[in-house]
C-alpha cells in the first residue's frame, strides 16, 4: 500500500508477551486519540522472560507478521525482553516500517540522579541480554545502578493480582532486601510493572522513592516517527482499541480491557 492516505487510516500494532503492553498502549492513546490500535498479547507463550534469546527472537517475529498481514502502518513492540532480542532485526527485514521497541527507563533515571542507588526491577532475560548491559555501561558513571531479576512478578499481571499479602510477600523477599536509606529511584522495566505501581507505591510507605518507566517515551516516539513520515491522523475522533490474544480465552480480553481503563499515573 503506497498510498500515503490509505496507510494513514490503518491502524498502530502493538505486541507483547502478554498483557504487560497494555501499559504501553494507554500513553499511546492517551498522546494519539485519534488512532487506532491492534493489540496482540501471546500470553499462551508467556513468560517471554525466562526464554532463551532465539526462541523470543522467533515468537516476536511471528507475532509482527500476525500485525502485518492484518494491515498496520507501525509497529511497537511492548516489551523490554523482545525489544532487546528482536527490535534490531525486524528493522532490518522491514525497513519501512516504523518499528518502536521499550527499554527500561535507565537513561532518565542516571540523568536525573542525585546519587543514590537506582534499582531496575526486570524480567531474568531481560538483565542478562546484551542491550541490558550497553545501558549500564554506559550510565554507570552516573549513578550507582543495580538491577534486579524479578522472576515471576509479572505473573501477578497476568492473572490480575494487582495487591494483596501474596503481593506484598514478593515485594518483601525480592525487592526490599535491596532498599536502603539512599535508594531514590525505582525502574519499571517490564512494561506488566506499571500495573503494579499503585500497590508499589503502598508497599514502600513514605520512603521518598520515585518509580519510573519507559511508556510515555515509547509512546511518543511512535508519534513522532509516525509525524516524519506523514502518518498522523489529525481528525478530531476517538480511535477504537482491537485487543487479541494467543491465548483463546474470554477472561484475559475482560482483564485486557480492565488494565486499559485503569488510570495512567
Amino acid at each position: 500500500m503506497d498510498n500515503i492516505s490509505e496507510r494513514k487510516n490503518l491502524p498502530i500494532g502493538f505486541t507483547d508477551s502478554g498483557l504487560g503492553g497494555l501499559s504501553v498502549l494507554r500513553e499511546a492513546i492517551r498522546v494519539m486519540p485519534a488512532e487506532d490500535f491492534i493489540y496482540y498479547g501471546d500470553s499462551q507463550n508467556a513468560p517471554y522472560g525466562t526464554k532463551p534469546e532465539e526462541e523470543i527472537r522467533n515468537l516476536t517475529f511471528a507475532a509482527a507478521n500476525k500485525l502485518f498481514d492484518e494491515g498496520v502502518k507501525g509497529l511497537v513492540v511492548a516489551c523490554n525482553t523482545a525489544t532487546s532480542a528482536a527490535v534490531r532485526p525486524l528493522r532490518n527485514t522491514f525497513p519501512d516500517m516504523p518499528i518502536v521497541g521499550i527499554e527500561p527507563a535507565i537513561k532518565p533515571a542516571a540523568m536525573q540522579s542525585r546519587g543514590g542507588r537506582i534499582l531496575v526491577m526486570a524480567t531474568p532475560m531481560t538483565v542478562k541480554l546484551e542491550k541490558f548491559h550497553y545501558l549500564l555501561d554506559r550510565y554507570k558513571d552516573k549513578a550507582q545502578i543495580i538491577p534486579l531479576p524479578c522472576e515471576g512478578l509479572m505473573e501477578f499481571v497476568e492473572r490480575g493480582n494487582l495487591d494483596g499479602v501474596e503481593l506484598d510477600a514478593y515485594f518483601e523477599e525480592h525487592l526490599l532486601p535491596y532498599i536502603t536509606d539512599d535508594t531514590e529511584t525505582i525502574v519499571l522495566g517490564c512494561t506488566h510493572y506499571p500495573f503494579l505501581r499503585p500497590h508499589l507505591k503502598e508497599f514502600l510507605g513514605k520512603r521518598p522513592i520515585q518509580i519510573i518507566d519507559g511508556s510515555l517515551g515509547t509512546a511518543l516516539e511512535m508519534k513522532r516517527r509516525l509525524a516524519q513520515k506523514g502518518l498522523l491522523r489529525t481528525e478530531n475522533r476517538r480511535g477504537n482499541v482491537l485487543i487479541q490474544n494467543s491465548e483463546n480465552n474470554p477472561e484475559l480480553i475482560k482483564l485486557s480491557h480492565r488494565l486499559l481503563s485503569l488510570p495512567v499515573e
